[in-house]
């Protein structure tokens, strides 16, 4: 999982069919690096923006949203949690 901070929406009008409904998110990914990396995620959790919060990328973030076998939808990165302010990272 990656540890990133929401910093906007992402609005799309016109998207794939079984993306509809579905909330994306512009995130910065929170880690020592000097370059700041930016992933869109799918909100599954009604964060908001200013949240820091845990991301699961790849098969794993496809598997939270497949309904079944058959359907496959395009997702890479999903929010999975909200870290809680009083943590440190």
């Amino acid at each position: 999982m990656i540890v990133a901070k929401l910093i906007g929406n992402v609005w799309a009008t016109r998207k794939y069919e079984a993306l509809e409904g579905m909330k994306f998110m512009l995130v910065e990914v929170l880690d020592n690096n000097k370059e700041k990396k930016q992933l869109v995620a799918v909100d599954t959790i009604g964060a908001g923006i200013g949240d820091r919060v845990l991301i699961s990328q790849g098969s794993s973030a496809r598997r939270i949203l497949e309904q079944s076998d058959e359907q496959r939808i395009p997702i890479d990165a999903v929010i999975v949690a909200i870290i809680d302010d009083d943590c440190k990272i």
